[in-house]
Order: C-alpha cells, then structure tokens, then sequence
C-alpha cells in the first residue's frame, strides 16, 4: 500500500524504480471506464480484417482491476496493482447498455470478468492492516483472515446484467480462483454465498468451459508458483461436478490451465501431473511452458537458480530439449510421444508410472502371452 522508492548501482550508474501510483478509487476507475470510446480498433487495422483478439473482447465488460494473487510467475499485480479496484454497478450497466447498442451484438456478453473474474469488491476488512502489510499475496500460503471473500456483491451484478434488455446470455470466461471459494474460515453466511455464487455460476453464465488455472500438481512447485496445494483443486472439481449434476448440465466442462518447465519442475514432478490429470479424467489443451518474465520472482529465480527469498538452489529447465520434455507430458495421450514419454520414464526408474499413464509396453505384453 506504502511502497517504498528502490535505488541500486548498476555499471557505475543508479538505477531508481519509483514507487507505484495509490490504488485508484472507485470513482476514478468509472470515471476512466466512462470516457466516450469508440470500442473500436485502431483505424491503422481497417485494411487488415476482423483482428481475432478484438472479436474476443468487443461484447465483454472488465469489472474490476487489479489482483491480490501475488503468483509468482505473473505480471499484473506490477502494471495493475496488489489491491483490487471495483466499478460501481451504475458504471457497469452503463457499458452494458453501450454493448447492447453496438450494431453487431447479438446478445451474448461473452465475458463479465476481470485479471480475476471473482475479486469483485474483494479488500481487506481492516484497511490499517493491509497499510501495514508487505506480503505478496492475500491468499497465500493461505487466505488472509483480514480478507472478505464474499461473492454476494458480485452475485447481484450477475442479476442485474443478465436482467438487462437486449442480454440474453452473459457469460464470465476470465478464469476464477477456486480457493477464494473454499474459505473454509469465512463467516457463515459468505460461505453460502461461495455455494450460491457456483450454483448461479454454472447455471447462467458459463458458456460450456469453466477456466480454473491450478497451474501444476506438485506442492513444492506451487509454493514457489505461490499457489494453493492441488488438493483444492480436487475439492472444487468435486462441487463442481457435484453442481452441474444437480443443474442437469452434463454439456459443463471445468477447463484447467497447467505451466511446464516453471523453476522448481522436475521431469518427475511433470510424470506425476500427467497421471493425476489423466486420473481425473483430463487430457490436457490449456498449457503453456513457462515463458521468463520480467518483474517477476520466478523469472528472478530462472535467471540466477536461486529462490531471491531463501538464497537456496531452484532446479531450472533451460535448454529447449529440458522443456520440450517436460512439456511432452501435457499430451502423453499422442501416438506420436508415447514412445520417447516410456524412454524418459524408464531413464527416471519411473517403469510404473509409465504403465499407469501409457499402458504395457510391447515387452510387457508379449510376455503376457
């Protein structure tokens, strides 16, 4: 909240980072979302054709900004900041209103979201603690009890959008964090509204893919990664397939996004996510291999093979070669890997898991016979 000015020598000169702008209010943030925007793209891309990421985001509506994630391979607590910043629901309905009138809105809000689309009002109960605090995170290594977490304030924007004339679906396609719904340590009656906040979810506003990001299955990467134990995960899917159950939605599909590669990732740490996604029933297609970004402490930790925190080595895979193993085990149900995926397990002693996640080798089955 108080960030300090930071100045280090570097090459015989002095490199200063400026403190961040305070967190914006509410009214500031309306006042910047009701400026007139044409919502168009630039007029330098007439010539070029529909551009893919404006089709994308054209009908969707940002609701809030900044993230209190504080994950430790992500960017958008630099450029928007730790503390979650929300439009009031006058300015919301007012852009919604605007969609409506675009002359190719057919009546799909395609995304009420935001860096993460349950935050909506998300702060600190007792403003002074959070004026003191210096943590990265308010939700890790486990949720902030000065955190409210209460999903009803965003229930009601889900109403009163999808009451709007000329909706006829809104749906939130920014991914959300699951943790914040199992705050096992809320009030009560904020922890009806998680129960209540999923059931309104899957039954109004998710288009047929629910995106989560557990990012990986290891608890020694994800506490580097800064994420919540894969146990959370597990306990989410089960409400989730429990929810659409009940709503009579087998159509439903809980899409989880996963890093390869990120520092602190073994080949064997990436063996056992395969068997557990596959166990789960997953064959993977939101991945990604970790990509070093700047700003952040995992890119810190790639550069130097030290956790910045602890001064400790951090195995790293570098070379293309160690992170396209790594990321083989995404898509160990491709003919194509099977073979070099039996290969890297057998040379990790890892002939067990190979027959969990691939089958019997040929050996294995003509001795069978």
């Amino acid at each position: 909240m108080h960030a300090r000015r930071l100045r280090q020598e570097v090459g015989g000169r002095l490199l200063v980072v400026n403190p961040p702008f305070p967190t914006m209010t509410t009214e500031q943030l309306d006042a910047s979302f009701d400026l007139p925007y044409t919502r168009m793209p630039h007029p330098r891309y007439r010539k070029r054709g529909p551009i893919p990421a404006h089709e994308m985001i054209k009908h969707s509506i940002n609701l809030h900004r900044g993230c209190f994630g504080g994950c430790s391979f992500c960017t958008i607590s630099a450029h928007q900041g730790k503390f979650v910043v929300s439009r009031s629901q006058d300015s919301i309905l007012r852009e919604v209103r605007a969609v409506t009138a675009m002359s190719d809105f057919r009546g799909t809000i395609t995304d009420l979201g935001g860096p993460s689309a349950n935050m909506f009002r998300m702060q600190g109960r007792e403003p002074r603690l959070c004026d003191e605090c210096e943590k990265p995170s308010c939700i890790w290594p486990r949720i902030c009890p000065n955190l409210q977490t209460d999903h009803r304030p965003l229930i009601e924007i889900y109403r009163a959008v999808r009451s709007m004339p000329g909706v006829k679906h809104a749906f939130v396609t920014s991914g959300i964090r699951y943790d914040l719904l199992l705050d096992g340590r809320a009030p009560p009656a904020v922890r009806q509204g998680h129960d209540q906040y999923v059931d309104e979810l899957l039954a109004y506003h998710v288009s047929g893919r629910l995106k989560v990001a557990p990012e990986h299955t290891s608890d020694e990467v994800l506490k580097i990664m800064r994420k919540p134990s894969f146990a959370l995960f597990r306990r989410f899917k089960a409400r989730f397939d429990s929810v659409k159950a009940r709503l009579g939605k087998p159509q439903l599909q809980l899409v989880p996004y996963f890093i390869s590669s990120h520092p602190g990732s073994r080949p064997q740490d990436m063996a056992s996510l395969a068997l557990q996604t596959k166990e789960l029933g997953f064959q993977l297609e939101q991945v990604q291999d970790f990509t070093p970004t700047p700003m952040t402490v995992a890119t810190e930790i790639y550069a130097t093979g030290l956790h910045p925190c602890s001064g400790r080595p951090v195995p790293v895979a570098r070379t293309p070669e160690e992170k396209e193993e790594q990321r083989s085990f995404f898509f160990w149900y491709k003919p194509g890997l099977r073979d070099a995926l039996r290969a890297t397990l057998h040379r990790l002693g890892m002939d067990a898991a190979a027959e969990r996640l691939l089958g019997a080798g040929k050996r294995k089955r003509a001795n069978r016979h």
